[in-house]
């Protein structure tokens, strides 16, 4: 029987697996909601990503969020309530 992985290494597969990031950090922020809209009792509700990709080259922060938030889908479905994103291009 394989265990369902938690939301934050759910995140971390998903952005892995769709932008084969330069750089991706992935917090759960839910401890700072308790009691807000959407929160459940043991978290995993609020997470605040940084994501670095050559896929977002040359994409504006709104269709980045949009590819960020289609690759997160199952993770909404699961009960992701809240995603605070931060997705650029590498540097160049």
């Amino acid at each position: 029987m394989s265990e369902t992985p938690t939301m934050k290494s759910l995140i971390e597969t998903r952005l892995t697996d769709a932008f084969a990031p330069a750089r991706l950090s992935v917090v759960d922020e839910s401890h700072l909601h308790a009691g807000h809209a959407g929160w459940r009792e043991g978290g995993e509700t609020h997470f605040r990503i940084e994501v670095v990709s050559d896929a977002f080259a040359g994409k504006s922060r709104v269709e980045r969020h949009r590819l960020v938030n289609a690759a997160l889908k199952d993770a909404f479905d699961r009960g992701l309530h809240a995603l605070a994103v931060k997705a650029e291009a590498p540097a160049a």
